[in-house]
């Protein structure tokens, strides 16, 4: 049983979809490059985003710095809303409440966005902290996230699991010697999981009340 849960955001508590292809569409525009298939763009949902303009575009680092620049011009001012929470989080979530579970989110995102869209719909009130990335580039991948989540927490946590729809949280899960829970309901596959090594698959969040030790 563990004490701690993690949780990813995009993807595992709320599907960004529209507001994420939506900010990479106005980014890429930006930069002369067209897109005419949205669904070419959910790779992007979940990992860095520099990382992201970097693999999926080609870009250097200089041009991928002025595309999340680009990105986040649309994104804090619509992106960030044209978003909606998965069916069945909220009652998880009061449930792994009700069962004691100290709860987290830690996402690739920056933290400023990250907290005003779980303060937005509602879902705020049930976490303990909200970790995310930072405008400096320092927390730059999951495991750094990840590791910083577990820091605001000190001594409180005794045995912490990772849920997240992506490889890059189950890997950041091994980096901080975790199990993980891949969810199948988000942007990632059953195959991308299992091959990065996730301990458990929910297909659902009552699934993930189950792996998280609930009898």
């Amino acid at each position: 049983m563990y004490d701690t849960v993690l949780f990813d955001l995009d993807g595992t508590l709320t599907d960004p979809g529209i507001g994420i292809t939506n900010s990479v569409i106005y980014s890429l525009a930006k930069l002369g490059i067209a897109v005419e298939d949205r669904s070419v763009l959910y790779k992007f949902i979940g990992p860095p985003l520099h990382q992201s303009f970097m693999d999926f575009y080609g870009f250097n680092r200089e041009k991928a710095e002025a595309a999340v620049a680009y990105y986040r011009e649309y994104y804090r001012e619509k992106g960030i809303f044209e978003n909606k929470v998965y069916e069945g989080i909220v009652d998880l979530l009061e449930c792994l409440r009700r069962e004691g579970k100290i709860l987290l989110i830690a996402t690739s995102k920056p933290e400023l966005f990250a907290r005003q869209i779980a303060e937005h719909f509602g879902l705020a009130e049930y976490f303990d902290i909200i970790a995310g990335s930072d405008f400096e580039g320092v927390r730059d991948t999951k495991g750094k996230v990840i590791a910083y989540a577990l820091e605001q927490c000190r001594n409180r946590t005794r045995s912490a699991v990772m849920v997240g729809d992506r490889f890059h949280d189950i890997e950041g899960a091994k980096e901080n010697n975790m199990d993980s829970i891949g969810v199948l309901f988000g942007y990632g596959t059953k195959e991308e999981l299992e091959q990065a090594g996730a301990d458990h698959i929910a297909e659902c969040p009552k699934d993930i009340a189950i792996w998280t030790g609930r009898r």
